[in-house]
């Protein structure tokens, strides 16, 4: 092991020793540091899953798509156009307040103002209200059907349930340390939180379970240690050695290179806990050049190849595959409309090179975020700036941190003014298997859509008839026509799917299989 990954895994540990010996404590290293604690503002998955620590949610999901009860039960009125959710006693902040049917609507609002079903939701809602402290009625101006699946998404953006004075904050600020107050399951440690580095969580005692089993983000998070926490350790060897010495519990996504050296090791589990995986993706700025152009967009999806960028991220084919589907290829509304034959198999170089030379592109840059910190989004760009190089592209390839990449994507400055023409990201394959879930189907532009922000009526238009359609059948052929249509704007490219497995100490039990990784229901023994 290189000396600078030894200094950074004593490092590490040795600013464990704060913890209390009797404590039993879970050490992680996730798949990225945690510098960002609003779960609202990025779709950062390392700050979702910091929010799922400490917030708890109204509705949960389960591993069979199910809405479930989580912090509120719920009826529906015969006509569907009024729903009402009741918290279930016993709920508290960790300050010690009692949670409210007003901490939830702040919270809802603040949540439907950012999350792109949250928004569409919005505009088929009469008034959200709470009509006593424990009920939040929902009333619908026109009929959908979404209403449920949207709130208890599991992921990006889940609806977390904050304090009012919180939640009540513009979803364009950014929380604060001050403001990390939940009533999850965990406490966060602000004076122990080392941004980019180290984040402590502690067990919340007065946090009450629900009674039925814990499944995806539903059901009892039952917790079973006093402590988590999160060391980051960029490097892959680094981490492998922590783990195999007893030195971490858990390692969330190792590098498939350095599998086998774990495999070895009787005292570790290696499997994978996200089983439907993951699709890794392309991201177009649409406001600046050159990728305002859909012609040099289309050239660009037309360079890339699945094949090499997986080949480059996974390196072993066991753990993924091509994947022509922005849906996911093993869920219902998997499709290949619109899928150019060249972006699964390569050979579109020439393809693009003509349809370059077609749009008149005049040498622009394309200003691409590379994190250099981060195995799981690190390759890609370097591969994509090869193909869109061989094609006809100026690439300006700049190297960052993932957490840099993460606050700088929100730019909507020009490139040259410290903005951006591309990047490249993953999302958990339940985040976009519906065109209501998927945060990239999203034509609102500046005001309302993710990073990139195009702005396309047209499909706007589709989704919301989506959101209107009654029969499985229907949703099928609508979100088919979604696609064709956002493979022709060129709307996000799809790379592929991938599975990689997470890797633990056999002293851990109950690690629950779900999209998002969770720490309760974990026992440790000692």
């Amino acid at each position: 092991m290189a000396m600078m990954a030894l200094l950074s895994t004593c490092g590490a540990i040795s600013s464990l020793a704060a913890a209390p010996a009797e404590a039993s404590t879970l050490r992680a290293v996730m798949h990225s540091g945690l510098r960002v604690l609003d779960p609202i503002t990025t779709t950062a998955h390392i700050t979702r899953d910091h929010g799922y620590m400490i917030w708890d949610t109204l509705l949960g999901m389960d591993d069979q798509f199910q809405p479930q009860p989580q912090m509120a039960d719920w009826s529906v009125s015969d006509d569907g156009m009024t729903y009402t959710f009741t918290l279930r006693d016993g709920l508290k902040w960790h300050d010690g307040g009692e949670v409210t049917a007003s901490d939830a609507v702040a919270s809802f609002k603040r949540w439907a103002a950012r999350d792109g079903g949250g928004q569409m939701l919005m505009d088929h809602v009469a008034s959200v209200e709470a009509t006593d402290p424990q009920t939040m009625t929902l009333t619908l101006s026109s009929p959908f059907a979404y209403v449920l699946e949207l709130m208890a998404k599991p992921s990006s953006v889940p609806l977390f349930v904050m304090p009012a004075r919180i939640a009540s904050k513009s979803p364009d600020e950014t929380l604060t340390v001050e403001d990390q107050i939940g009533s999850g399951p965990f406490k966060f440690v602000a004076d122990e939180y080392d941004p980019g580095n180290r984040v402590v969580y502690e067990k919340f005692e007065d946090y009450v379970p629900r009674k039925e089993p814990a499944s995806w983000t539903a059901g009892g998070k039952v917790v079973n240690v006093d402590r988590v926490e999160w060391i980051n350790m960029s490097d892959a060897q680094t981490a492998l050695n922590a783990l195999n010495s007893g030195e971490i519990d858990f390692l969330e996504s190792p590098s498939v290179d350095l599998l086998p050296v774990l495999q070895a090791n009787p005292d570790l589990t290696i499997e994978k806990i996200n089983e439907l995986g993951s699709q890794t993706i392309g991201r177009f700025n649409f406001l600046y050049p050159p990728f305002d152009d859909p012609k040099i967009r289309q050239a660009a999806l037309m360079a890339m190849d699945q094949e090499d960028v997986l080949a480059s991220l996974v390196g072993n084919p066991e753990f993924y595959s091509t994947c022509d589907s922005m849906y996911g290829c093993q869920t219902p509304l998997a499709t290949d409309a619109g899928a150019p034959d060249s972006l699964a198999t390569g050979g579109g170089t020439e393809a693009a090179k003509k349809l370059l030379e077609e749009a008149g592109y005049d040498g622009t840059p394309v200003v691409m975020m590379q994190p250099t910190d981060a195995p799981t989004v690190s390759p890609q760009p370097v591969i994509a700036a090869q193909l869109l190089r061989q094609a006809g592209f100026t690439v300006d390839l700049q190297p960052m941190d993932w957490q840099t990449l993460v606050t700088r994507r929100a730019s909507q400055q020009p490139p040259s003014e410290g903005g951006w023409n591309m990047f490249f990201t993953n999302w958990y394959i339940p985040e976009v298997w519906n065109p209501l879930v998927n945060p990239m189907l999203n034509g609102r532009g500046k005001d309302g859509g993710w990073f990139g922000w195009p702005d396309d009526a047209e499909l706007e238009s589709m989704r919301n008839e989506f959101a209107k359609a009654t029969s499985d059948d229907d949703r099928k052929a609508i979100a088919e026509r979604i696609q064709q249509h956002a493979f022709e704007q060129v709307t996000y490219i799809p790379l592929g799917e991938y599975s990689i497995p997470a890797a633990w100490n056999n002293d851990l039990s109950g690690i629950l299989h779900s999209p998002v990784p969770v720490f309760w229901n974990i026992t440790k023994s000692e």
